[in-house]
C-alpha cells in the first residue's frame, strides 16, 4: 500500500477471518508477485515433508486439513519468496543515512537480501565482500576481545533447533552466556515465572486439551492477530457451548465474531461465528485485581462449604495454599474494583464460570508478561488453575500462546542467559569443554553493556534488535559504539542500519527454502508452543546462490574463532543428524532417539511433567507463591498520567511492517496513531483526529516523547491507551522492566499528553464515518 495515501480511520464491521482473510491473502501473494509459487508454498506448510510456517508458534492440529495455514502465515511466506531482491546495486545507490530515512514498511518492500555485505567508513555504504573475508572478520573481532563477555549473540524465535544448539555451544566454548535472546522481549516471565511454580517454564496443554475443556480463559492476547489458527479451537469450543472469557483492555473483532475460512458453507452464506460469552473490559495492568478477586470468591465459597476447591489435589500436589487464602482475603471489593476497572458483580460472573468447570484452560499473552511484576503475575495465573486442580487432566492446563515460531525450541536447546548448572555439566561431558558458569546478559542487560562501552560485539541470528528495543534514543546510540556488528538474516532491517564501526549484512537461506549440502538434502526441526517437535524441509529453491543456511554460518563463525577447537564443526554443517544426536545426548530426558523419532511424520512430544502431575521443582510440588497487592506496575504520582500498551497491528508480525494499514481496529494508511478512551479524550479537549506529544512520565532526567500522533476514539478503558510498537518504542525506558525476567514492561508505560491539535505539526487523520 503506498504510502502516500491519505490516512483514514474507518471502523471495521465484520466478522474477522472469512472473505476478508481469504482476500488479503491472495492480495499479499499478487503484491510479492508469487502467486503460483505462493500458494504452491502454503500448500506444504505445516504439513508432513513440508516446512513450518516462519510466523507463529501456534501447533497443528492433531488432524491436518489440506490447508492449515492462516492470512498471517500467508503474509509470511508471500514476503519470505517475494520476487524482490536486493544486490550490491541497491547498497551502491542508498548510503546508510539514506536508508535510515525510509519507513520500516519501506525496507521490507525491498525484498530478499542475496549476497554477503561489509559496511565501509569511508562511502556510507555497505560492499560487497567475500564470505571467507566475511568469517576471518568475526574471528578476528571476537579474538581480539579483552574477556568473551565483551561479546553480545542475539538469537531470533526463527532459528531452528539445530542452529540454535550449535550456536549455543559455540559461544559456551568462546566463554561466555551473553545470550540475549527475542524471549527476553515477550514471554521470558513464562519460562522463569512458571518454573519455579511448576517446574517447567512453558505450557502444560495439548490441542486435544481444546475439545475437553469446559471453560477458555483468553487474557491479554489477541488471538486474531496474533495466533489466528487458534480461531478454530475457539469457534468449535463455542459451538460446544464452551464459555469462553476474554479479558483484555481492547475489544477485538476476531473475539467478537469469527468466520473460519476454511468453512465453505460459512463462507458462502457470510456467517460467522460469536466467540465470547464475557467480554472484560480491564484496565491495563488490572488483571491481577480480577485474578485476586476471583480467588476471594472461591475462598468464601469454601468457607460456606460450597465446592469451590479441589482439596485433593491442593493437599497432594501444592503448597502455600494458606498464604494465598490470607492474602486474597485480604483485599477490599472497592480496591479491587477501582484497580481492575471491572465490577464486583462481573468479577463474581467470572467466578462462578470457573467455580462451576471441571476442566479450564487458561491462555495468555503478552498482555501479562509484559508488566513489571510479569513473572509474579504469570504465577498468580498458575495459582488460580491449581485451586481447582487444572493441572494434569485433559482439557486443563496453563496456555502462554507464544507469538514466534520456535522461540519455545530455542530455549529448550540451550539459549538461556541464566543456564543451570546440571546443563552446563552436560555439555562439558558431551563436548569435552569447560563451560563458563556465570550467569550473561538477557536483552536490557546487553543493551546496558554497550552503553557503559563494555561490549564490543553484537552478532544478531536472525531478528531485528535494535528495533524491538526499548528507549529507542539511548538505544540506538549505545549500539552505535560498538566495534562490529553482524546481522544474519534474509531481510534489510533496521538493524542493519544502526551499526557497529565494522558491520556485516550475511543473507542465509529462509525456512521455506532447501538446503543441500555434501550430506544431501537436510532438515531442520521446529518446537511449538505446546512443546510438539516437527521436522522442517524447504520447497523452494534458495534466493540466491550466495544465501547460505544459519547452520553452516554457525559452523563457520566457530572455525574462524575457535581454530583450536576439538569439535568437528565441519561435519555438523553438513550432516544435520549429527546435531540431532548431541542434542539427544545433552537432554536425553526429553529428546533420546531424537534422530529416529524424528522420522513420524507427526514429529516427537517433548515431556512436560506437569501433565503427569510431576512437580519438577526444588520442593518436589507445585508452589504457589503469593504476590502482595494488586499493582503489577510502579504507582506513578502524576495529574493526567495515562497507561499506554504498544501493540501491533494486523498488518504487521513483530518488528515485520506487511502495510500501514490495520485492517479489524479501522486505521488505514498510517501507523502513528494513538486509541483513546472518548471520556479522556474529552477531558483533554481533544477530538477524532486531534495530533498530540506523548510524553513518559519519569523523573530520570531524560525526556522521552513522540509527536504526530493522531487520537482515534476507540472502546478503552478510562486511564488507558494504545499506540504501535516499535514506533512509540522511544517511549519506553530502558529501566522499565520485569527485575525477575528482564522484560521491558511495554503493556504499561506512564504517558502524559504534553501538546494539542494546534501544538503539534502534523497532519490529522480523517475519521470516515
Amino acid at each position: 500500500m503506498s504510502q502516500e495515501k491519505e490516512a483514514l480511520f474507518k471502523p471495521y464491521h465484520h466478522p474477522a477471518g472469512g472473505w476478508g482473510a481469504a482476500g488479503a491473502t491472495a492480495k499479499v501473494l499478487m503484491e510479492q508477485s508469487v502467486l503460483v509459487k505462493g500458494s504452491r508454498g502454503l500448500l506444504a506448510m505445516n504439513q508432513p515433508g513440508g516446512f513450518k510456517c516462519p510466523s507463529c508458534a501456534f501447533p497443528d492440529p492433531d488432524e491436518r486439513k489440506t490447508l492449515e495455514f492462516c492470512e498471517n502465515g500467508a503474509k509470511a511466506l508471500a514476503h519470505e519468496a517475494t520476487k524482490a531482491r536486493i544486490t550490491a546495486d541497491f547498497f551502491e545507490e542508498f548510503t546508510v543515512t539514506q536508508l535510515m530515512e525510509k519507513s520500516d514498511y519501506w525496507l521490507e518492500m525491498q525484498g530478499r537480501l542475496t549476497e554477503p555485505m561489509r559496511y565501509d567508513a569511508a562511502t556510507d555504504k555497505y560492499v560487497p565482500v567475500s564470505w571467507d573475508d566475511a568469517f576471518a572478520m568475526i574471528g578476528r573481532h571476537l579474538r581480539s576481545l579483552d574477556s568473551p563477555d565483551q561479546a553480545e549473540f542475539y538469537t531470533s524465535g526463527r532459528t531452528a533447533n539445530e542452529t540454535a544448539f550449535l550456536y549455543s555451544i559455540f559461544v559456551r566454548e568462546f566463554g561466555t552466556n551473553n545470550f540475549p535472546d527475542c524471549s527476553n522481549m515477550c514471554h521470558e516471565p513464562t519460562s522463569r515465572g512458571l518454573a519455579p511454580a511448576l517446574g517447567v517454564g512453558k505450557g502444560t496443554i495439548v490441542m486435544a486439551d481444546f475439545e475437553h475443556a469446559e471453560a477458555i480463559f483468553v487474557v491479554g492476547q489477541n488471538t486474531g492477530t496474533n495466533s489466528p489458527r487458534m480461531m478454530t479451537n475457539l469457534v468449535e469450543a463455542r459451538k460446544r457451548g464452551i464459555p469462553i472469557v476474554l479479558i483484555n483492555p481492547m475489544p477485538e473483532r476476531a473475539l467478537i465474531r469469527f468466520t473460519e475460512p476454511q468453512d465453505m458453507v460459512k463462507m458462502a452464506t457470510m456467517g460467522s461465528t460469536a466467540i465470547s460469552n464475557e467480554f472484560v473490559h480491564v484496565r491495563i495492568g488490572g488483571d491481577l485485581a480480577i485474578f485476586k478477586g476471583i480467588m476471594k470468591v472461591l475462598f468464601e465459597a469454601d468457607a460456606r462449604g460450597e465446592d469451590a476447591l479441589d482439596k485433593e489435589f491442593l493437599a497432594e500436589h501444592t503448597l502455600g495454599l494458606e498464604e494465598l487464602r490470607a492474602d486474597a482475603l485480604s483485599y477490599d471489593w472497592a480496591d479491587i474494583t477501582r484497580i481492575s476497572g471491572v465490577s464486583e458483580e462481573q468479577i463474581r460472573k467470572l467466578a462462578a464460570i470457573y467455580q462451576k468447570s471441571n476442566a479450564t484452560i487458561i491462555c495468555y499473552g503478552m498482555g501479562i508478561t509484559q508488566h513489571q511484576k510479569g513473572s509474579n503475575l504469570v504465577q498468580q495465573v498458575a495459582n488460580l488453575l491449581m485451586l481447582r486442580g487444572n493441572f494434569g487432566k485433559p482439557g486443563a492446563g496453563i496456555a502462554p500462546i507464544r507469538g514466534h515460531s520456535n522461540v519455545q525450541g530455542d530455549r529448550t536447546v540451550g539459549i538461556d542467559e541464566k543456564p543451570t548448572q546440571a546443563y552446563l555439566d552436560k555439555v562439558r561431558d558431551v563436548f569435552g569443554f569447560e563451560p563458563p558458569r556465570e550467569h550473561g546478559h538477557h536483552a536490557v542487560e546487553s543493551l546496558e553493556a554497550m552503553e557503559a562501552g563494555t561490549a564490543k560485539v553484537f552478532i544478531g541470528m536472525g531478528g531485528n534488535f535494535i528495533r524491538a528495543m526499548p528507549d529507542t534514543e539511548r538505544s540506538y546510540a549505545a549500539m552505535s559504539r560498538l566495534n562490529l556488528t553482524v546481522g544474519i538474516t534474509t531481510k534489510l532491517n533496521r538493524g542493519h542500519l544502526v551499526h557497529g564501526k565494522d558491520a556485516l549484512i550475511l543473507p542465509v537461506v529462509s525456512r521455506s527454502e532447501r538446503i543441500i549440502t555434501s550430506a544431501g538434502e537436510q532438515f531442520v526441526t521446529i518446537e511449538d508452543a505446546m512443546s510438539n517437535v516437527t521436522a522442517s524441509r524447504g520447497v523452494f529453491d534458495p534466493v540466491s546462490p550466495q544465501a547460505l543456511p544459519e547452520t553452516e554460518i554457525v559452523c563457520r563463525m566457530a572455525m574462524a574463532t575457535l581454530p583450536e577447537s576439538r569439535l568437528d564443526w565441519a561435519a555438523y554443517q553438513e550432516d544435520y543428524s549429527l546435531i540431532r544426536d548431541k542434542i539427544a545426548a545433552v537432554y536425553p530426558e526429553i529428546y533420546a532417539d531424537f534422530s529416529e523419532r524424528i522420522k513420524h511424520p507427526k514429529g516427537l512430544h517433548l515431556d512436560v511433567a506437569p501433565r503427569r502431575r510431576v512437580w519438577k521443582t526444588e520442593t518436589g510440588k507445585a508452589n504457589i507463591f503469593v504476590l502482595p497487592g494488586l499493582e503489577v506496575n510502579d504507582v506513578v504520582a502524576e495529574p493526567g498520567m495515562l497507561r499506554l500498551a504498544t501493540i501491533r497491528s494486523h498488518d504487521q508480525y513483530n518488528t515485520t511492517i506487511y502495510s500501514n494499514s490495520d485492517r479489524y481496529r479501522g486505521v488505514y494508511n498510517t501507523r502513528m496513531v494513538v486509541f483513546m478512551n472518548r471520556d479522556d479524550m474529552k477531558e483533554r479537549g481533544l477530538a477524532n483526529g486531534s495530533v498530540i506529544v506523548l510524553e513518559t512520565c519519569t523523573e530520570d532526567g531524560y525526556r522521552r516523547h513522540v509527536d504526530g500522533l493522531s487520537v482515534v476514539d476507540y472502546p478503552m478503558p478510562r486511564g488507558a491507551i494504545a499506540g504501535y510498537y516499535p514506533e512509540l518504542n522511544p517511549l519506553l525506558p530502558l529501566e522499565y522492566f520485569d527485575k525477575v525476567s528482564g522484560t521491558p514492561a511495554a503493556k504499561s508505560i506512564p504517558v502524559r499528553v504534553v501538546a494539542s491539535a494546534a501544538e503539534a505539526e502534523a497532519t490529522p487523520i480523517r475519521i470516515a464515518g
